[in-house]
């Protein structure tokens, strides 16, 4: 049973038919936008089960959310109107707009929903009370229902009105869309089937040092890939000619290591690369070991040895976790390296050998590249609050919804 509670807990131990009921549902649809018109409606159709769920059940459904940075200002390029449309496309049914999220515009277009309307009420971040987490907006928003709904993970990691303050004014809930990526993240580090593989790639290790700290108590293997991995070699006493590396912390690379060992946690790192002169598309690049880097080289993908060694160590996994490239996987030929090993924890994961859970802005994009997303167990589309969660910290959206 989930820690936290969930729509289904709405009927049964909240005693709550939720037909009739005005039920507010915090969505992202902070979604990429141009000349006014959606550009890609993935976070929508996510969002589309919950609100159908409610929607069908009878309930009145408000939807809240946030666009962009308007610092607190009504800004019209920051309006949700243009997502009226794509979200009736997504329900299959009218969405009615509120040109504001609290007070007399909101009161009456919610007041004029029947049961199974739908209605959008305009960005929350008009108001600065918003990111404040400011009572009296969040009760302002209170008064537009009588049960709250979060179905953003995406934004669990901030204490807002919307995602944090409501919780505590309304009988709350996970939505669908929330209670999937938390039962993931659940079976992929807090009760996983082990061993746990983690593959960590990107470019600095100062950005990920709370992540990697975390992992090396929690996972069996950890795979350090792209940039990251040149520091830690470079700690080890490698040298990586012109490559991309913190040298400066190369003694926290060392207490990683030391961490890790302590943990029986195994580090995998690079044993050969791709390396070029210059950082381009079709630059002249070979395959070194990662001893024998030259001085005037830079390293810019994993090698096709250090490729067969992690996926040897994936074969022996039952639960992957993913975030960040193995190399450059924007410009080849230096994608190589994470392509493969994405294809192959695809391959793994469709044939039901492996859990495989994934997120980051740079990995979805690398396991798209690969044509490899449809066959992960689980893709997060949730940045930040993905990352917070692996670095072991608590989310003020998700311990609001705890029973």
């Amino acid at each position: 049973m989930p820690q936290f509670r969930t729509l289904d807990d709405l009927s049964l131990s909240l005693s709550l038919s939720l037909s009739g009921k005005r039920v507010l549902v915090r969505c992202d649809l902070n979604v990429p936008m141009k000349d006014g018109k959606v550009t890609d409606a993935t976070r929508i159709e996510r969002s589309a089960a919950t609100l159908k769920e409610l929607a069908d059940k009878g309930a009145r459904v408000v939807i809240l959310s946030h666009f962009g940075r308007p610092k607190g200002k009504v800004a019209p390029e920051f309006s949700l109107k243009p997502l009226v449309g794509p979200l009736e496309r997504a329900l299959g049914r009218r969405v009615a707009f509120a040109g504001d999220c609290i007070g007399k515009a909101a009161e009456d277009v919610v007041a004029a929903l029947r049961d199974g309307d739908v209605a959008l009420l305009e960005n929350l971040r008009f108001h600065d009370a918003e990111e404040t987490n400011d009572r009296a907006f969040a009760a302002a928003l209170a008064r537009l229902g009588d049960i709250y709904v979060n179905d953003a993970f995406s934004c669990a990691h901030r204490a807002h009105a919307s995602t944090e303050g409501l919780a505590h004014l309304l009988p709350a809930a996970a939505g669908r869309l929330m209670q999937e990526e938390l039962d993931h993240l659940s079976a992929a580090l807090e009760k996983p089937q082990r061993p746990v593989t983690a593959l960590v790639g990107g470019a600095k290790v100062s950005t990920k040092l709370d992540l990697l700290g975390n992992l090396v108590t929690k996972v069996d293997r950890l795979v350090i890939g792209g940039g990251m991995a040149n520091t830690f070699l470079f700690a080890q006493g490698i040298e990586v000619g012109k490559s991309l590396a913190e040298r400066d912390l190369a003694d926290t690379a060392r207490a990683i290591l030391e961490k890790a060992k302590t943990a029986n946690c195994t580090i995998v790192l690079p044993v050969d690369a791709v390396v070029a002169g210059e950082f381009k598309a079709g630059a002249a690049s070979s395959i070194v070991d990662v001893k024998a880097v030259p001085a005037d080289r830079m390293i810019l993908d994993v090698g096709p040895e250090s490729v067969a060694a992690i996926n040897r160590y994936l074969d022996s996994s039952k639960t992957l976790v993913w975030n960040g490239p193995l190399g450059a996987f924007e410009t080849q030929p230096f994608d190589q390296g994470t392509v493969a090993v994405a294809k192959h924890a695809a391959a793994l994961s469709k044939a039901r050998k492996l859990l495989s859970v994934a997120g980051g802005g740079d990995t979805v994009a690398a396991l798209a590249h690969a044509g490899a997303e449809d066959d992960f167990s689980y893709i997060s589309t949730a940045g930040g609050a993905f990352l917070e969660w692996l670095e072991g910290k608590e989310l003020p959206g998700v311990t609001a919804l705890k029973r």
